[in-house]
């Protein structure tokens, strides 16, 4: 087994402490990854808090990985010695079920492992990248371009996909008008891909604190929700709109802002419920979908489209010893725009 350093969580209401965790020696297509950056994602403190349902404690979070191969198995292919290379919010599919036939392993029928709080294929509990070292299958390993810095293509590995995605898929490009719903560690990332893609963009955001780094990253226009003309002004605008929040909003309000066949798609994930009219759907055609990240396929074509794009999120490098604080600040809004842990401070 391989000893790793870390940092663990023991309950929703404990503080992150000073951690040893085992990785399995390597299969035949395992990869070694020496972990240089963890960022921190909503998604950690919703799981470390046990806000999605029960979790197996100790736990060691983080699904923004970035890193360099150290160690390959006998019949790895795709990844040598010192390439820098990047894990997501998976570690491995059933490979068999249609959906990962079609390169969409993120829908895997039979579910795919998660990279923390999953149970791999050898039946033992997933840890994730506040670590200085991972073992993972080489399929789900991703390859980090050159030009993007190892600290700003952690958040990619989900930040990044999470927003590329329903963009990619739901066909975000000239002529369309596109707007984000919230500005922070995922509304950065759609303003920024949205705009690469030739769309129109327009950032909602609670308020104008944030204007002008959204006009900065890309957006052509940016509102407050907070003042109820927005709503008026904008009625019936909008060809997609990505609701990047972790938290309940009035789904209503925001259909309204939909054109004829336009699409609301959500990828924030609040712990609670979210309810609608559905007079707001069928009265002009309109669509509430739900996306999560990509396939490993996509998630490298994000990557890529990134590095012609010269789009990175915009981070703060922390130690491992203020993660607790970390979390605090991201339920604050206290972050421009994604927490990067420096996991050499293990």
């Amino acid at each position: 087994m391989i000893t790793a350093k870390a940092r663990a969580v023991d309950g929703p209401d404990k503080p992150f402490r000073a951690a040893e965790i085992k990785r399995r020696e390597l299969d035949s297509q395992d990869v070694l990854i020496e972990i240089k950056y963890a960022g921190i994602c909503h998604s950690d403190i919703h799981t470390a808090h046990g806000e999605w349902g029960p979790v197996n404690y100790p736990l060691v979070p983080g699904h923004e990985i970035a890193g360099i191969v150290t160690s390959v198995g006998p019949h790895v292919t795709k990844y040598k010695l010192g390439d820098r290379v990047g894990v997501g919010c998976m570690v491995d599919s059933c490979g068999e079920c249609e959906n990962c036939r079609k390169g969409e392993e993120q829908y895997c029928l039979k579910g795919n492992i998660q990279t923390y709080a999953g149970v791999d294929k050898y039946g033992e509990p997933t840890q994730g990248g506040y670590s200085t070292h991972i073992v993972v299958q080489e399929n789900f390993v991703l390859r980090i371009p050159e030009s993007i810095e190892l600290a700003a293509a952690a958040p990619l590995l989900c930040a990044g996909i999470t927003t590329y995605s329903p963009l990619n898929h739901w066909g975000a490009g000239p002529g369309k008008k596109v707007a984000v719903i919230g500005m922070g560690g995922l509304g950065h990332m759609a303003c920024q891909i949205a705009h690469a893609m030739g769309a129109e963009v327009t950032v909602l955001s609670q308020s104008l604190k944030k204007q002008k780094d959204g006009l900065k990253l890309g957006a052509d226009h940016y509102y407050a929700t907070s003042n109820p003309e927005t709503f008026a002004q904008l009625a019936g605008t909008f060809d997609l709109m990505i609701n990047t929040v972790s938290a309940k909003i009035n789904l209503n309000s925001y259909l309204s802002l939909l054109a004829l066949d336009g699409a609301l798609v959500n990828v924030g994930a609040p712990a609670e419920p979210l309810s609608l009219n559905v007079f707001n759907l069928i009265g002009h055609r309109r669509s509430f979908a739900g996306s999560m990240i990509g396939g490993i396929r996509e998630t490298q074509e994000m990557l890529d489209f990134c590095a012609e794009h010269n789009i990175t999120p915009k981070i703060e490098v922390i130690s491992a010893d203020q993660i607790d604080e970390a979390y605090e600040r991201v339920l604050a809004s206290d972050v421009k725009y994604r927490f990067v842990i420096d996991t050499s401070t293990m």
